[in-house]
């Protein structure tokens, strides 16, 4: 028993070794693109923080779904947020699966690359759209005599500070919801890069669940969960056009450090023979391959030990 579970262990840190170094130098090609967008998530927040000070409590609109479902109360509203939290980090582990598991259809350094393009153009079109006209929040918090309804910023540091309150707590940034774009983007991908058919319209039927809870928890008004539906929908469809295809890993042929685009694979040749002729390397380039001589003298050590 014993030996049989040391076996499995060393099968499976020699998968987790093998595939961090090809994440690796993918994540080297790519980390500018992936800072970028992380950059541009607190750009998002400073956004969504900065209309809450324009934020002005009034009546609440007349809304449909307001009207056909029920409120679940200031009590109730982290079910909501809870579902949401479930959506979220099941999408995050997923997309990981590849460093476990034998069989892979994706890298998670290049998944992550167009979920974050297309997360920071949904969320740039939302910017532009709730700072265009403002309408007065339907969340409890942002009702008249509600001291979270209208913020006054005391310095202005202020406007450049994020705080768990505040995300919890924002009033202003509407139309259109911020929560449907990733819930939608996640389900769109796992969609396309998933194997599980079952899980794929679970998924579904869990992002129209996540729609009906935000109205029914007051977020949002049905206006901006029916447009975060079609306008996300679009910016998947328009990103999938413009991006470049990812490698298909299903059929196992790819190799072990795939390149990204196709001018890698000629701008490899130039640097080879830059290294073969003496001339100098970008240090991007030596990183890639002390990476590469590492990560075959651990697989070579891993399967000595197994």
């Amino acid at each position: 028993m014993t030996l049989c579970i040391g076996r499995e262990a060393v099968r499976l840190w020699r998968k987790i070794a093998t595939e961090t170094c090809v994440e690796m130098q993918l994540f080297l090609e790519n980390w500018k693109l992936l800072l970028a967008g992380l950059i541009f998530q607190y750009i998002h927040g400073v956004a969504a923080h900065g209309i809450h000070y324009l934020h002005r409590p009034r009546p609440i609109l007349p809304d449909l779904g307001f009207s056909l479902l029920p409120e679940l109360g200031p009590n109730k509203a982290y079910v909501s947020e809870t579902f949401f939290s479930v959506i979220f980090f099941s999408f995050v582990l997923w997309t990981f699966y590849p460093f476990i598991y034998h069989s892979k259809r994706f890298y998670t350094v290049l998944l992550w690359r167009r979920v974050l393009a297309i997360l920071v153009t949904c969320q740039a079109l939302r910017i532009i759209t709730f700072y265009s006209t403002h309408l007065p929040g339907p969340n409890y918090h942002c009702r008249e005599g509600s001291k979270y309804a209208t913020l006054t910023p005391e310095r202005l540091l202020d406007l450049f500070l994020i705080n768990v309150r505040g995300v919890l707590y924002g009033c202003g940034d509407l139309i259109f919801s911020s929560h449907m774009i990733f819930t939608l983007v996640f389900v769109l991908t796992y969609y396309k890069y998933g194997s599980k058919r079952f899980l794929k319209m679970l998924t579904w039927l869990m992002a129209v669940i996540q729609s009906l809870l935000i109205i029914a928890s007051r977020k949002h008004y049905s206006v901006d969960v029916v447009v975060a539906w079609y306008t996300t929908s679009l910016v998947v469809y328009f990103m999938e056009t413009k991006l470049t295809e990812m490698p298909d890993r299903t059929n196992g042929s790819q190799p072990l450090l795939p390149a990204v685009a196709k001018e890698k694979q000629d701008k490899s040749k130039e640097e080879t023979h830059k290294l073969l002729n003496g001339n100098a390397v970008d240090v991007l380039d030596w990183k890639s391959i002390s990476i590469r001589s590492g990560c075959k003298a651990g697989n070579e050590a891993v399967q000595w030990l197994g």
